[in-house]
């Protein structure tokens, strides 16, 4: 009977290196803007699609002997275009089959990846609708800002004061549902560290900010506490806008964003108040096909819809810098 001395220096029978059955997944943020796009039900045919609007009537005082002044109904209109046509694709070939231990394991990962990639770029297709305001000017409705830049740390980060900026001009624009906002990580942590947020005695309301952090663990992107009304939430996928922006939106005279500033969103979600519209004239599709010339098997998921900012006074953007 043999026996077995690990002294030995060669030990064939002991593998130098141990491989997983598994495969380590990246690791992927929660993906949340087509929630807040008014996606169309009905797109029959073309790549355009016009929506009337009108306005409002005037009330007049009436003048005794005077003839009655009849005004003309503004009328608009909304145009809409299915503007990105996308796809992902990967193959795998017949020896990679053949030798691959993990092969079935790579094979069946192949969809849920594709669709990962069309899904994160529609994600940062949405978020940057808010470059679609106009650029450097404050684009004010009824008299409030909807786009300037943060008023904390010299004019370089959000403020508690950004979020009631925000909420004046949605009241002012008389936008009424649901309000979101969401910002990027590096604002969370400006406002994980804020004196009247972590001194809980002076404002008892962020208790649960304090004693959780900002993202609540059930939902991964929900804040435990609402903010001036503001449901917010933390994206890696808000624009940056390039260079510096300078606006003259409010006292302050002109602001000038920080370079490279990101477009944090603030919302008035529900209904045909929602700030995107977006339709798709065709959904996401995977399709096979054996390439015999190649002796690989090719997958292809693609996909055609379209993005564009429809109600300008539910949406609001403040600039801030994107590091900490």
């Amino acid at each position: 009977m043999s026996g077995m001395d690990f002294t030995a220096v060669d030990v064939n029978l002991v593998r130098t290196e141990v491989w997983s059955d598994s495969l380590k997944e990246v690791l992927q943020d929660i993906l949340m803007g087509q929630q807040f796009v008014n996606w169309m039900a009905n797109f029959p045919d073309g790549e355009t699609f016009t929506i009337p609007s009108i306005g409002e009537l005037p009330m007049r005082e009436v003048v005794e002997g005077q003839d009655v002044v009849y005004d003309a109904l503004d009328t608009g209109e909304f145009q809409f275009s299915i503007n990105h046509y996308v796809e992902s694709a990967t193959y795998i070939t017949d020896k990679a089959k053949q030798d691959s231990y993990y092969s079935q394991q790579l094979i069946a990962a192949f969809e849920p990846k594709m669709r990962r990639a069309i899904e994160e770029n529609l994600e940062t297709n949405i978020f940057t609708l808010g470059h679609s305001q106009t650029l450097a000017d404050p684009n004010t409705i009824n008299g409030a800002s909807h786009r300037f830049v943060g008023r904390g740390d010299t004019n370089t980060t959000l403020a508690l004061e950004d979020f009631a900026a925000a909420k004046f001009a949605m009241d002012k624009a008389g936008v009424t549902q649901r309000r979101v906002a969401v910002i990027d990580p590096s604002q969370e942590f400006k406002f994980n560290t804020l004196t009247n947020l972590v001194n809980v005695s002076n404002n008892p309301m962020f208790d649960g900010i304090v004693q959780e952090g900002f993202v609540n663990s059930t939902t991964g992107m929900r804040f435990v506490k609402n903010i001036y009304g503001f449901d917010t939430y933390v994206s890696n996928y808000l624009n940056a806008i390039s260079g510096t922006e300078a606006i003259n939106a409010d006292s302050r005279g002109s602001i000038t964003s920080p370079s490279a500033a990101i477009e944090n969103l603030f919302m008035s979600v529900g209904a045909d108040e929602t700030p995107f519209k977006g339709a798709w004239r065709q959904m996401i599709r995977v399709e096979f096909e054996r390439n015999k010339d190649k002796r690989r098997d090719e997958y292809v998921m693609n996909g055609r819809y379209g993005l564009k900012l429809y109600r300008p006074e539910a949406l609001v953007v403040v600039l801030s810098k994107a590091t900490i």
